[in-house]
């Protein structure tokens, strides 16, 4: 009741049964049976309700009342079920559902207000009605007027006017959950922002490690320096990535580090016919840019004279993975001099040491000279068709011991030439090997097919102007023009990797210098000791009756057509591998890439199958005979008898 004599909205609600108790009575003939337990509920509750009104029509919380006693319905139900089916809903403590609840704090409060003033019949009253009308809306939407209880009606006679597709579903409303739930609770203050790390990256790259991506720019000058390769396989780029393991999976599950092709470049575009423009093209400066950011190569080479030897060293390991190398390179160039007469073999063993990570892209031999080209097996797409020659400098034609073997590739829009070769041998035929030089840069028939990528600064004369960057290196069979026994003086006193006093007496620096051959090359400085001639299996020179002076004959020079496009990062000797008289020299360059155009044939992926798949099975079966050993050597047990 409130101040104004006037009943308050949540006893009203509660009353209109009792006051239209005879429209209740006639109209509940009609209902099914599945509402007479509601309607005998609800009539036993308004008699406790009218007998509990005073005189002035209110509710009196403190006037004694009966026990309310049990009405059994026209169902047979039992008491025990009844019983346990108020327990259960006096019980239930939880949270109800938010859609059907306003604010949980008000919730309670009214809850706690109903029964204060109504105590137990009260309350009764109020979960009989909310079974009848609604049968999960809690008491803080009946006293707070909700338009979802006024919609419901307030007497059984309003609930059978309805239409019968808004009455409620027995089987729903015994599917909804009667339970209080509280409201969620909200922050008090702003949210902390993303840290610059890899769920930001997730979210602004959409797991794409693109240029626009500053977190991965940014990790890549931090961790790997000057060289960092985009490729996800390799797994360094995960070791980085830290213990993100969500941002990981998803790179791995759902796009990889590679652009989107859009529908429509991959119905117009044509690699082998398409843009002469370089945008977008295959070896556009897109595709450039995404392989190699900083846009330099790494090319590893090792020449070797091998001295026609069968037996080839256990492991080449030493020379074509060397521990104090950082990282791997992005081309391997291996020529060799008099090779073993199973160039196959050969062959199958290089690609053992590099393993899957690389593939032969081309072979060429002319008798035993060798030259062998393996790249990175995700950069072959971007290579053109490879052309080869040969030229022998023997007068007889057939003894093909000396001479060059070149060859020729465009990558991206760079033109490479890799030149091996074996000069004449002999301590005074300086002029002899002169002639070598002048005869192969004339006949070197290269290139055949690929276009001249300048041609404006080539002549015909001299095959090494025809190419971007060019690589020499072999046997060239220049001596030191000095006494031997004086040699090995300068060698005693030589300290500290500096070799100027051997080299003011070799014979290549002094033709360089005059411009008789190798016109236009460099070659790095050199810090290592003579390469030739060693005692086999030994690191002391010849020994033999000719007692021949140590020299520098095996080298690696090269020639660029821009300024300071190649950048030599090392030369130096392989002194562990002692199976000739030559120690190999190897060498790492840095070259500077540019990107072209699609109107070069290219090499569509081809490399030797039967070579990978063989030197791979291979290196499985050397790993597995390791594992095997190393398990019977930890076995193995050694008794003593005290």
């Amino acid at each position: 009741m409130t101040e104004n004599g006037e009943d308050s909205p949540l006893q009203q609600s509660y009353e209109t049964p009792a006051r239209g108790d005879s429209a209740v009575i006639d109209n509940s003939k009609t209902l099914k049976t599945s509402l007479g337990d509601a309607k005998a509920c609800k009539e036993h509750n308004d008699a406790h309700t009218l007998t509990a009104r005073n005189a002035e029509g209110e509710i009196s919380p403190y006037q004694p009342r009966p026990p309310p006693q049990p009405r059994f319905s026209s169902k047979s139900v039992s008491v025990e079920e009844s019983v346990r089916t108020r327990r259960l809903k006096n019980s239930q403590e939880s949270l109800s559902d938010l859609v059907e609840t306003g604010s949980s704090t008000d919730s309670l409060k009214e809850d706690l207000t109903a029964s204060a003033q109504g105590g137990f019949f009260f309350r009764e009253a109020a979960t009989i009605r909310n079974e009848q009308e609604s049968n999960v809306r809690p008491l803080s939407a009946v006293a707070t007027g909700s338009p979802v209880f006024r919609d419901s009606g307030s007497s059984l006679s309003d609930y059978e006017g309805r239409p019968r597709s808004q009455h409620s579903d027995p089987t729903d409303l015994r599917a909804r959950s009667s339970k209080v739930r509280l409201s969620p609770v909200q922050p008090t203050g702003k949210l902390p922002a993303l840290e610059k790390g890899f769920a930001s990256a997730t979210l602004k790259a959409a797991n794409r490690i693109d240029r626009d991506c500053l977190d991965y720019t940014a990790l890549a000058k931090e961790k790997l320096r000057d060289r960092f390769h985009r490729n996800l396989s390799d797994s360094r780029l995960l070791e980085s990535m830290g213990s993100d393991s969500v941002s990981v999976n998803s790179i791995r599950s759902n796009y990889s580090v590679m652009s989107p092709i859009r529908p429509q470049d991959v119905r117009n575009r044509s690699f082998l016919e398409g843009s002469v423009l370089g945008n977008g093209a295959l070896l556009g400066a897109e595709e450039l840019d995404r392989y190699f950011p900083d846009r330099k190569l790494g090319i590893y080479i090792a020449t070797w004279n091998m001295q026609g030897e069968k037996g080839l060293p256990t492991n080449l390991d030493d020379l074509l993975l060397p521990t104090d190398s950082e990282f791997a390179q992005d081309f391997y160039i291996i020529g060799v001099q008099e090779g073993c007469p199973d160039r196959r073999e050969w062959e199958t063993r290089l690609q053992e040491t590099l393993g899957p990570y690389y593939v032969m892209l081309y072979a060429a031999a002319h008798g035993v000279l060798y030259l062998t080209v393996f790249v990175r097996r995700d950069l072959i797409w971007f290579c053109s068709e490879v052309e080869h020659a040969t030229v022998t400098t023997r007068i007889i034609s057939q003894i093909k011991t000396k001479g060059a073997v070149g060859i020729a590739f465009t990558f991206f829009g760079t033109s490479f030439l890799f030149i091996t070769s074996h000069f004449t041998s002999g301590d005074a035929k300086v002029y002899e090997r002169v002639l070598d030089y002048n005869k192969i840069i004339e006949a070197l028939a290269l290139p055949k097919g690929l276009p001249d990528t300048n041609p404006y600064r080539s002549t015909s004369s001299d095959v090494t102007t025809r190419f971007d960057q060019v690589f020499w290196f072999g046997d060239f069979n220049f001596r030191l023009s000095k006494a031997r026994a004086d040699v090995e003086a300068i060698i005693k006193r030589t300290a500290g990797g500096d070799m100027g006093p051997l080299l003011e007496h070799d014979q290549l620096s002094k033709e360089m210098k005059e411009g008789s051959i190798f016109k236009g090359f460099q070659e790095a400085p050199i810090h290592f000791l003579p390469t030739y001639k060693f005692d086999v299996g030994c690191d002391i020179y010849d020994t033999t009756s000719k007692q021949r002076t140590p020299s520098y004959t095996d080298r690696i020079v090269f020639r660029s057509r821009q300024a300071d496009d190649i950048k030599a990062l090392k030369y130096t000797c392989c002194s562990s591998i002692r199976t000739s008289d030559h120690r190999p020299v190897i060498s790492v360059f840095q070259v500077k890439l540019r990107p072209g155009r699609d109107n070069i044939p290219l090499g569509a992926g081809q490399f030797d199958r039967g070579l990978y798949l063989e030197g791979i099975r291979r290196r499985i079966t050397r790993e597995l005979k390791r594992r095997e050993a190393m398990k019977n050597e930890s076995s193995s047990t050694i008794c003593t008898i005290s």
